[in-house]
């Protein structure tokens, strides 16, 4: 059967933010649903410390190479800074929401 363009399957690249500390996570899936409920399940040996995670931000592409060549970047220094001011105003709600307390450290 051939593909139709409705079936398209994307990859995400996505940015998580423990509840509990002060951690970001950058990964890779083709589905965020699931693998965000992996993350606070505690399946993921890296993220199962930390738990519950909340999603910050996420990217679809259409091409797996183009989305782990962006995981591989935001794990970057530079990539972080780039994460960073991407969601600054995220940081910046996320203090208030805290009484002007930071919980990512970064605002």
């Amino acid at each position: 059967m051939p593909r139709s363009e409705l079936s398209i399957m994307f990859c995400y690249v996505y940015v998580l933010s423990s509840n509990y500390s002060k951690k970001l996570y950058v990964g890779f899936t083709t589905d965020l649903r699931k693998r965000v409920a992996e993350h606070n399940k505690g399946l993921n040996f890296s993220t199962k410390a930390y738990a519950p995670w909340k999603l910050l931000y996420y990217e679809a592409h259409r091409s797996e190479a183009d989305a782990r060549r962006r995981e591989k970047y935001l794990k970057t220094t530079p990539g972080n800074k780039t994460l960073k001011k991407m969601l600054r105003e995220e940081f910046s709600q996320m203090k208030n929401l805290n009484n002007g307390k930071s919980t990512t450290g970064y605002a």
